[in-house]
C-alpha cells in the first residue's frame, strides 16, 4: 500500500500542481480548476460583436500569436469555439466595490469570456491572452475565473519632460498598461526642463518652451551637461487626440499634467511677466528644483485657465493633474504684491499662498464639471474642498487626505518609484537614486494601517511614477518599467501575497518569453546576486542569494573576477576584515549574470549594535540603522541602498561596542548635492559613555572643517576607551535663499559611522 501511494503521488503531483498555478499576472481573485483542456486548432472559431473595439482587440491579438487565420463567418456556434459575451446582469460570488468585472469559462469545447461591461470584457480578454501565450501547444486547462480589481485607480505615470517620448512610444507604453489591467495613464506634460503639449493661444509654450540649450548628464553630484541642444519635442493637439482614442479603446484614462505653481520654468522661458521677478528666464538644462515660479497674480490664473480650457477640452478625464510639488518660496517673500496678497486674504504665509493658488485653480476646474489632483504638497497651508492627493513623499499624505474625507492615490518613493534601482547600482545603469526592487513594489499595501475601514475607502489606489532624468530613450523606459510593473499589477488587482513572493517571481520569469516576443527590453536584475549584510558572532557577514538555484552561484574574496571553478557558496561569507567580494552566477560553467562586486571596510564599530533617536526618511532607509556599520561605504554618486536620508532631522546615533573599546577616530561620510537640496551637516559631536545613559561631549567640529572634507568627515577624538559611542550629526536645517528648496527642510544623507 504505501508503495501504491509513494507511486500515486509522483505521478499526480505534477498534475495537481500545474492545476493549481497559473503564470497570470495580476493573479485573478478567484481560479476553479475542472478536468480538460481546450485546445486551438484550425477549426477554432470566434463569437463575438465584431465591430467592438474589445473584438478587433482580441482578433489583432491573437493573429500575432497563431499568424494563420483561423477566424470564420459563422452564424450558428459549433464546438470549439471562443465567445466574447456582454452580460450587464452579470453575478460573481463575492463582494467588489467595482462593477467592472469579469468570468473566465474554459471547457473542452469552448471558452466564454463575460464581461459586466466592455472594459470588463476587455480585462477578461487579457486573461485569456496571457493563458494562450504561456499555454503548451494551444493546449489550455479547462477552468472558471471570476475576477475584478480592488482598486479604481491602477496607474503609471511618465515624465516626457526631462526626456521625450514619440507618439508611437506612448501607444507602446499604454499598450504595456492594458496588458497587466493598469487603468489610468498619468501624462507628466510640462517641467522646468520642457512644455510638451501645444496650447494654441500661447505659441510661445512650445516654440520657446519646448527646447533647450543642452542637458545635464551623468550622476547628478558631477554637475556635467552634453553641449547639445535638445528639442523642440512637443506633441501637437491632433497627436494627443491620436493618443487619447487609442488609450480609450484600452480602456485606458489618460490624466493630464499640468505643473502649478512650481516647476514653471519652460513656461516662464516663454511668458516672462507671469513670474514675480519677470525674467528673462531660459528653460531648464539641470534636473532639480528652481525659485523661480509662477507669481498669483490674476494675469497668471487667467493664463492658467486658458490653458486648461485647451487641456480639458483634449482629456475628458476627470480629474486634471496640476502638480503642486516642491514650490519654493522664496520669490514670493521677496515679492512685494506677494505679501500685500498674503495680508488682505488674511493668509498665514507663504504655504497659506500656495493652498490660495490650488484652491483657485480648483474652483476654476470644478465649475467645468473636472477635479484636481495633485502631489501631497498641496496639503501645505490646508486642503482645497474637493481636491485628491496623489501622496509621493511618502504615506503621510495620503493619510492626512483620507482622514480628512479627501480621496488619494498612494505613490510612496520608496516602492513606487521605478527611476530608481531595480538590483546592484554597481550592475545597472545610471539612475537617480534609491532602490526600489522587484520584492519591495510587490511587498507594498496601498491601504495604510492607520487607516479605519471607512477611511479606506478614500484611498483611490496605486500609481507608480517614471521620471526621466537618466532615461534618454525608450529602450531605457522599457528596462526601468519592466519587471517591476508586473508587481504593481498584482498589487492594484488585490491579490498580491507577499509572503508567497517566491511564486510570484516565477510567473514573472515565465513573463520574460511574452516580453522576448514583443522585443521589450526588460531588466534582468533578478537573475544577479542579491547581497546582503547580516550580523555575526565575529562582526558581520555577507549573505547572497539568487531567483535561480543558489548553487551555481561562485564568489571570489580577493578581488579576482569568479569563474565557474571559483569558491561554491553555501553560506553567508565571514567579513573579519577590509575586503572585496565578487559574485556570480553560473549554469553548465557558463556566465548568467552580471558580475556583483562588493567593498567591505572594517572598523571597530562594524557590526555593532546601532540605534537612532529619529528614524530616516521611508524612501531612503534602506537596511535601518545597521545601514550606518554594515562596513560598506556609501558611493558619492549613487543614492542608491547604502545611504540614510533625514529631512529637517539630525542624525543621533549611538553604538554599543559591547565592552570597553579603545579608539582614537572617528569617521563618517555624508553628501553635498544641493541640486536635490542635500545639504552638508551644520556640525557634528561625538559623545562617549559606558553605561548607556550618561555621555560626555568629547569632541565638536563645525561647519568649516565638514565643508573642508568634501563629505568625508574623521574626526581625532584623541586615546579613548568606552563602551558606547555616540554620534550627533546636526541637519543643515532649513535650505537658504539662493539654492533649489529655498525655504524647505534640507535633507542630510549619512553613511557608515566608523572608529578605529
Amino acid at each position: 500500500m504505501q508503495r501504491f501511494l509513494l507511486l500515486f503521488f509522483i505521478l499526480f503531483s505534477g498534475f495537481f500542481f500545474s492545476q493549481t498555478q497559473l503564470n497570470l499576472i495580476p493573479y485573478p481573485q478567484k481560479v476553479e480548476f475542472k478536468s480538460g483542456n481546450f485546445e486551438i486548432n484550425e477549426n477554432t472559431l470566434f463569437v463575438g460583436d465584431k465591430k467592438s473595439n474589445e473584438y478587433k482587440y482580441f482578433i489583432n491579438k491573437f493573429k500575432k500569436i497563431y499568424p494563420k487565420d483561423l477566424s470564420k463567418n459563422i452564424k450558428k456556434v459549433k464546438p470549439n469555439f471562443i465567445s466574447l459575451l456582454l452580460n450587464k446582469d452579470l453575478k460573481i460570488d463575492y463582494k467588489r466595490e467595482f462593477n467592472s468585472n469579469y468570468i473566465l469559462n474554459i471547457s473542452d469545447e469552448m471558452i466564454m469570456v463575460i464581461g459586466k461591461d466592455s472594459e470588463g470584457l476587455f480585462q477578461g480578454i487579457q486573461t485569456l491572452l496571457q493563458l494562450i501565450e504561456t499555454s503548451k501547444d494551444g493546449k489550455i486547462p479547462a477552468l472558471e475565473i471570476q475576477d475584478s480589481p480592488k482598486f479604481a485607480w491602477r496607474g503609471m505615470h511618465l515624465d516626457v519632460c526631462r526626456h521625450f517620448f514619440t507618439v508611437e512610444e506612448v501607444k507602446q507604453y499604454i499598450d504595456y498598461l492594458a496588458m497587466y489591467k493598469l487603468n489610468t495613464f498619468h501624462w507628466h506634460l510640462t517641467d522646468d526642463q520642457g512644455w510638451r503639449i501645444e496650447i494654441k493661444k500661447y505659441p510661445k509654450l512650445t516654440q520657446i518652451g519646448s527646447k533647450r540649450k543642452e542637458s545635464m548628464i551623468g550622476p547628478y553630484v558631477d554637475n556635467t551637461f552634453d553641449g547639445k541642444p535638445y528639442g523642440p519635442y512637443f506633441y501637437t493637439q491632433e497627436q494627443i487626440k491620436e493618443v487619447v482614442k487609442y488609450a480609450k479603446e484600452r480602456h485606458v484614462t489618460i490624466v493630464p499634467e499640468i505643473e502649478m505653481p512650481g516647476h514653471a520654468l519652460a513656461a516662464l522661458a516663454a511668458y516672462p511677466e507671469l513670474a514675480c521677478t519677470k525674467g528673462p528666464f531660459d528653460v531648464a538644462t539641470k534636473w532639480g528644483v528652481f525659485d523661480d515660479v509662477f507669481c498669483p497674480e490674476e494675469e497668471t490664473f487667467k493664463f492658467l485657465e486658458n490653458v486648461l480650457d485647451e487641456v480639458m477640452a483634449l482629456f475628458p478625464s476627470q480629474y486634471i493633474h496640476i502638480g503642486g510639488d516642491e514650490c519654493p518660496k522664496t520669490r514670493w517673500k521677496e515679492s512685494a504684491f506677494c505679501q500685500d496678497l498674503i495680508k488682505k486674504n488674511n493668509l498665514k504665509d507663504e504655504h497659506g499662498l500656495q493652498s490660495y493658488f490650488i484652491q483657485r485653480i480648483e474652483k476654476y476646474l470644478n465649475s467645468k464639471g473636472r477635479k484636481i489632483i495633485g502631489w501631497d504638497e498641496i496639503l501645505e497651508g490646508g486642503l482645497a474642498p474637493n481636491v485628491a492627493v496623489m501622496s509621493w513623499t511618502g504615506i503621510k499624505g495620503g493619510i492626512e487626505a483620507a482622514k480628512s474625507n479627501h480621496f488619494a492615490v498612494m505613490t510612496p518613493g520608496a516602492y513606487c518609484y521605478f527611476d530608481h534601482y531595480q538590483g546592484d547600482p554597481q550592475t545597472e545603469p545610471n539612475a537617480f537614486g534609491g532602490f526600489t526592487p522587484l520584492d519591495k513594489v510587490y511587498s507594498y499595501n496601498p491601504i495604510p494601517e492607520e487607516l479605519t475601514k471607512v477611511q479606506s475607502k478614500y484611498i483611490l489606489g496605486i500609481q507608480a511614477n517614471l521620471w526621466t532624468e537618466y532615461i534618454t530613450d525608450f529602450k531605457q523606459v522599457q528596462y526601468m518599467i519592466f519587471p517591476r510593473l508586473f508587481a504593481l499589477s498584482e498589487v492594484a488587482w488585490g491579490t498580491s501575497k507577499p509572503e508567497n513572493y517566491k511564486e510570484f517571481e516565477n510567473r514573472a520569469i515565465s513573463h520574460f518569453k511574452i516580453l522576448d516576443k514583443m522585443g521589450v527590453n526588460y531588466a534582468r536584475s533578478i537573475y544577479n546576486i542579491n547581497g546582503k549584510v547580516v550580523p555575526s558572532q565575529n562582526g558581520i557577514a555577507y549573505e547572497l542569494s539568487t531567483s535561480q538555484n543558489p548553487e551555481g552561484i561562485h564568489f571570489t574574496v580577493d578581488g579576482s573576477i569568479p569563474t565557474a571553478h571559483s569558491q561554491t557558496y553555501k553560506s553567508a561569507i565571514p567579513v573579519l576584515k577590509s575586503m572585496v567580494i565578487q559574485s556570480a552566477y553560473f549554469e553548465n560553467n557558463e556566465l548568467k549574470s552580471a558580475v556583483s562586486s562588493q567593498d567591505f571596510i572594517t572598523s571597530k564599530t562594524t557590526g555593532k549594535k546601532i540605534t537612532l533617536e529619529d528614524q530616516p526618511s521611508e524612501n531612503y532607509s534602506f537596511g535601518g540603522a545597521f545601514t550606518l556599520v554594515d562596513g560598506i561605504m556609501g558611493n558619492q554618486k549613487q543614492l542608491g541602498k547604502t545611504w540614510l536620508g533625514f529631512q529637517g532631522k539630525d542624525v543621533v546615533a549611538t553604538i554599543d561596542f559591547g565592552e570597553k573599546t579603545q579608539f582614537s577616530e572617528v569617521y563618517f561620510n555624508t553628501l553635498d548635492n544641493k541640486g536635490s537640496w542635500i545639504h552638508l551637516a551644520k556640525s557634528a559631536t561625538v559623545y562617549i559613555s559606558d553605561d548607556g545613559k550618561n555621555f560626555k561631549a568629547i569632541k565638536e567640529i563645525g561647519k568649516d572643517q565638514i565643508l573642508s572634507a568634501k563629505g568625508k568627515i574623521k574626526i581625532n577624538v584623541g586615546n579613548q576607551s568606552s563602551k558606547y559611542l555616540k554620534l550627533k550629526i546636526e541637519n543643515a536645517g532649513i535650505i537658504p535663499a539662493g539654492n533649489p528648496g529655498a525655504d524647505s527642510k534640507a535633507w542630510l544623507f549619512v553613511d557608515e559611522i566608523g572608529a578605529n
